[in-house]
C-alpha cells in the first residue's frame, strides 16, 4: 500500500510538467498533437498514445500514458550504478527551462571524471532534459563518465540569443560545481540532436564570441569552452537551409528558424548569420563528430557537409560520419561505438584516430 501511495504521489507532481510539455508541442493549439508536432524521439510512441485511434493526442491520453508510465522519467531513469540529481537551477531565477540534471556514479573515483552533457531537440520549441539519463546511458555505462542534461528557453518564451545564453550558463554553472560532484571541469564533452546538435555545435565555435556568451547566472568567472562536441544532423548555416530539397520551408517566419530568430530568415538575416555555428568556426575550436543522414528531410543533410568543409578549411578537428539512407533521427550500434572512442580520444588521451566515413542506415 505505502508503494502505491509514493508512486500514485509521484504521477501527481509530475503531470503538471506534462500539461505544460503538450502545450509546449501543441504548435497549431488546437488542443491535440499530431504526429508531426511531436519531437522525433517520441513519434515512436504515438500509436499507443492514441488509445481512440482518431489520428491525434489528447491531453488526456498524454496524462493518461504519463501515468501508465509509473511516474514518468524518474522511475524511468533509476539506475543501480548512478543517481540522479535533479532540476538544479544554473541561472537562479526558478524558470524550469533554465535547469539541469546531473546522473552522477555511484561508485567514488580517486580522480574526476570527464562529463558528458547532452542538449536535446525539438525544434527549439519543445523538447526537455527529461529522459537525459536514457540518451546517455550508452556513452556513461562503459565509461563511467558523470552525465548531465540540460533544458534551455524555447522559443515561445525567448528568441535568439537566449537559447545559447542559457547553454553556456550551464555550461559555467557545472564547471563550477565539478568539485561538488566529481567530476572534472576540463573534460566536458557536449552532445545534442537536431536542434540540440545545432547548440553543442555553437559550444563548440563560440568559447571566443563575446557577444554570445550572455551574463546569466552567477558564475561569470567560468569559461564557456567545452572540450569536444558529438553533433547529431544539426543545422549549420541557416540561411542555406532552403537550397536543398526539405519537408518545410525553413526560411519562413512561422518555421522552426524563424521562430527561433524572430523573423522570416531574409528579413532578419543579421540574426539569421549569428545564429548559424559555420559563422564563427576558427582555429582553435572544439574537436567535433557530426553524423547526418543522406536522407533528412527536416535539417538537410548539405548542413552537416558544410559546417565539416568550414572546420576543415580553418583547420579545426573533426569527424563525419555520413549515415547512407537515414533520416532524421537514427539509431547504430557502429556510430555507438564510434562515438564511444571519440570521446575516449578527447577526454581520456587515448590513443587512435578516428576517420570519417559511411555507415549503412540501422548499423
Amino acid at each position: 500500500m505505502k508503494s502505491f501511495v509514493l508512486v500514485a504521489v509521484a504521477a501527481f507532481l509530475v503531470l503538471p510538467v506534462h500539461a505544460d510539455r503538450f502545450k509546449e508541442w501543441d504548435q497549431n493549439k488546437d488542443g491535440k498533437l499530431q504526429k508531426d508536432e511531436l519531437p522525433a524521439n517520441a513519434r515512436r510512441h504515438f500509436e499507443r498514445v492514441d488509445t481512440n485511434r482518431d489520428g491525434a493526442i489528447s491531453l488526456k491520453e498524454h496524462l493518461a500514458f504519463v501515468n501508465r508510465r509509473s511516474g514518468g522519467e524518474g522511475k524511468q531513469q533509476a539506475h543501480p550504478d548512478y543517481r540522479t540529481v535533479r532540476n538544479q537551477d544554473y541561472v537562479g531565477e526558478g524558470n524550469r527551462r533554465q535547469m539541469l540534471d546531473l546522473f552522477l556514479p555511484r561508485e567514488k573515483s580517486a580522480n574526476p571524471r570527464p562529463l558528458v552533457v547532452y542538449i536535446h531537440g525539438g525544434g527549439w520549441r519543445a523538447g526537455s532534459k527529461d529522459g537525459g539519463f536514457g540518451r546517455l546511458r550508452p556513452f556513461l555505462e562503459e565509461t563511467g563518465f558523470a552525465g548531465a542534461a540540460i533544458n534551455y528557453r524555447l522559443t515561445n518564451e525567448a528568441s535568439w540569443p537566449a537559447q545559447i545564453h542559457d547553454c553556456k550558463a550551464a555550461i559555467r554553472w557545472l564547471k563550477a560545481h565539478a568539485g561538488e560532484y566529481g567530476y572534472d571541469a576540463s573534460r566536458i564533452a557536449v552532445w545534442g540532436t537536431s536542434a540540440g546538435g545545432h547548440l553543442v555545435g555553437m559550444l563548440g565555435v563560440s568559447g571566443d564570441v563575446p557577444g554570445l556568451e550572455g551574463k546569466l547566472g552567477k558564475h561569470l568567472d567560468q569559461e564557456s569552452g567545452v572540450t569536444c562536441v558529438v553533433n547529431y544532423f544539426g543545422p549549420s548555416n541557416l540561411l542555406t537551409m532552403d537550397d536543398y530539397p526539405s519537408s518545410i520551408k525553413h526560411s519562413a517566419a512561422d518555421s522552426p528558424e524563424g521562430k527561433l530568430v524572430g523573423g522570416a530568415l531574409q528579413e532578419v538575416k543579421k540574426v539569421a548569420v549569428n545564429a548559424s555555428p559555420v559563422t564563427h568556426v576558427s582555429a582553435g575550436d572544439a574537436p567535433m563528430l557530426l553524423a547526418h543522414g543522406t536522407k533528412d528531410k527536416l535539417v538537410p543533410y548539405q548542413q552537416s557537409v558544410e559546417f565539416s568543409e568550414r572546420l576543415s578549411k580553418e583547420g579545426v578537428e573533426f569527424v563525419f560520419i555520413t549515415m547512407d539512407g537515414a533520416g532524421h533521427g537514427f539509431r547504430s550500434e557502429e556510430l555507438t561505438r564510434r562515438v564511444r572512442a571519440f570521446l575516449a580520444t578527447q577526454l581520456m588521451g587515448k590513443e587512435g584516430k578516428l576517420s570519417s566515413g559511411t555507415i549503412a542506415a540501422g548499423k
